[in-house]
């Protein structure tokens, strides 16, 4: 008997590019692979690093991606900047929450800050559920004013105002 790969994306890929683009436009770093995940989040060299999970929910697109995006353009911004997609690179989100997030429930989309392997912050989806992007870039960049030295912002203010958010419905997305 064969076994079917449950492991791809669930989501086609083609569909769900724009919303990884919104984020590497912004500075993020996509970890595709749990071997990507583990280099980055279990550093010990005192940088924070922000992980973002990112989702196809109508609630990262109206309120997370556009808040995490304007929050990295404030004046401290985290030294790493990092993204696994959910329903994507299944492998990448299980280590970042079964490694790294264990004392949260799985949620996407959510954000943490990480220092030394350790969580710093936590955003998951029910705080950013119901806040507009102002209010999640608001509470974001507080947080990263108390815990993040490296100078923002992650892009020029030319770039970031030719950032085009995707405002895609989840819904509407074919499934793989």
């Amino acid at each position: 008997m064969f076994e079917i790969n449950n492991n791809g994306p669930m989501y086609d890929p083609h569909a769900v590019q724009p919303m990884r683009d919104e984020l590497t436009y912004v500075g993020f770093n996509e970890l595709l692979t749990s071997a990507d995940v583990d280099n980055v989040l279990s550093k010990t060299n005192d940088e924070t690093t922000f992980v973002f999970i990112n989702s196809v929910c109508g609630c990262a697109a109206g309120s997370a991606r556009p808040g995490v995006s304007a929050a990295l353009q404030g004046k401290n911004i985290p030294d790493n900047i990092v993204t696994v997609f959910a329903g994507q690179e299944k492998d990448a989100v299980d280590t970042v929450r079964t490694k790294y997030l264990s004392q949260f429930p799985p949620s996407s989309p959510s954000a943490a800050l990480v220092k030394n392997g350790e969580i710093v912050f936590m955003l998951p989806r029910h705080h950013i559920e119901g806040r507009t992007p102002e209010q999640v870039s608001e509470l974001l960049q507080q947080v990263f004013e108390e815990n993040c030295s490296k100078e923002g912002p992650s892009i020029s203010k030319e770039d970031y105002d030719k950032l085009v958010h995707a405002k895609m419905c989840g819904s509407k997305i074919p499934l793989n």
